[in-house]
């Protein structure tokens, strides 16, 4: 019964705001203008310049790109701090010395 009322009021929810989009956009209203989002490469130079072209020449494999780099490179920093803490002699691995 909780979960079928939960299931109600989110699929309401969705209708309201599917419902409201249409007004929404009238009440917008004015001609549409074009945006166009470029990084400045002029003071840039090396991977920062490399970085800022490739967003501006496609912004899916830029989006595709950075959604691989972050986290590859954050298990990286992860086992490098895991390496770093074992050689000054934190383990972390057991609970032992936290809970003490």
């Amino acid at each position: 019964m909780k979960k079928m009322r939960k299931l109600m009021t989110w699929l309401a929810g969705c209708a309201l705001m599917l419902a409201a989009m249409p007004g929404l956009a009238l009440a917008a209203g004015g001609k549409a203008t074009s945006v166009v989002l470029v990084a400045d490469t002029r003071k840039l130079d090396g991977i920062l310049y490399w970085w800022a072209e490739m967003y501006n020449e496609s912004h899916f494999f830029f989006a595709i790109l950075t959604m691989l780099i972050i986290p590859t490179v954050g298990c990286i920093l992860g086992w490098l701090a895991d390496i770093v803490m074992t050689h000054i002699g934190i383990d972390l691995k057991h609970r032992e010395l936290a809970e003490k």
